[in-house]
């Protein structure tokens, strides 16, 4: 168990580390693009993500280490009945148990932090297309919404409150955050609906953009990064669901590692045209605009992706709605 909790802690620290610069790169490659004063809606909505994921990681560590990934769920009735309020495990449940509703919260925090900054990174992107605007808008009203039911799902499923915790009687599954029907359901449904929203977003403009189908497909995968975030998510209520025993645990570092797939990618459409720039001396003309890129100066022109550094490109679209 302590070889566990330690290798948990390696990694979920190292990703946090590496989550977090990979935040201070985009910042960095923003700051050398457009300077300080002109950061946007996006630049410091990621900055922000760096606070609900560093509490994340925190609380999933403290329910291995502390708590050892004890909650108030899979206990039948008579080991609930049997288990002394003055023992060590009645209080490493209290405790798990409590870390658990606050983990949903700051799991939900980080993700929807995440898609809000996307969605003003493509308001951003789609300069002079109204009717991008339009699904970018609706896209914002999606990311709000959804949040506001997750947390008061979150905050006011179970009556009252402090029967999170309870041990016995049994509270009943939903009020057993670790495990709970209604957290999975809705979060699983809710992250998918709106990642799938926000991927329809970009992926029409950039199939169309006059560029090297080898680019295209480049960054068709660059802005995809959203399929990947929901398999972790999907992967994480499956273990949860699998073993009511051990799925907790092991949906807490899930919780960990597809929050650090949300944060590398949806940094890396940001610093991509940065890291074009740095990498073109190594990779040469594949990394390389094509004759039919635009240099940018100033400010993105109606319709185009604005993806480069101080000389970066954009690649105007064939078919603009």
């Amino acid at each position: 168990m302590a070889r566990d909790i330690t290798s948990f802690a390696a990694e979920a620290f190292t990703l946090l580390s590496v989550g977090i610069m990979v935040i201070i790169l985009r910042t960095y490659a923003r700051i050398r693009q457009v300077g300080i004063r002109n950061f946007e809606a996006d630049d410091y909505l990621m900055l922000l993500v760096i606070i609900p994921y560093s509490i994340e990681t925190a609380l999933a560590y403290t329910v291995s280490a502390k708590y050892h990934g004890y909650t108030n769920s899979a206990m039948t009735d008579e080991e609930r009945a049997s288990l002394s309020p003055d023992s060590e495990e009645y209080a490493w449940r209290v405790g798990g148990s409590k870390i658990q509703v606050a983990g949903w919260a700051m799991y939900a925090s980080v993700l929807w932090v995440i898609k809000g900054a996307l969605c003003a990174f493509y308001f951003r992107l789609t300069a002079g297309l109204a009717n991008y605007k339009i699904r970018i808008h609706i896209g914002f009203g999606m990311i709000i919404m959804t949040y506001i039911v997750i947390i008061c799902c979150i905050l006011f499923s179970c009556h009252p409150f402090n029967h999170f915790w309870q041990i016995n009687p049994d509270p009943g599954n939903l009020c057993q955050a670790a495990s709970s029907k209604l957290y999975i359901f809705i979060i699983v449904v809710l992250n998918i609906v709106t990642d799938t929203y926000l991927l329809l977003i970009p992926l029409p403009m950039l199939w169309g953009a006059r560029i090297p189908t080898v680019k295209k497909y480049g960054l068709v995968v660059l802005f995809s990064g959203g399929i990947f975030v929901m398999v972790a998510g999907l992967l994480r209520c499956i273990l949860i669901l699998k073993n009511p025993h051990t799925g907790p645990q092991e949906g807490s570092s899930w919780a960990v590692r597809e929050s650090f797939v949300a944060v590398v990618t949806s940094n890396l459409p940001s610093t991509w045209g940065w890291m074009r720039q740095k990498l073109k001396p190594l990779f040469g003309s594949l990394l390389s605009s094509n004759n039919t890129s635009t240099k940018y100066k100033g400010g993105p022109e109606p319709g185009s992706i604005m993806l480069g550094d101080q000389g970066g490109s954009g690649w105007r679209s064939h078919n603009d709605p």
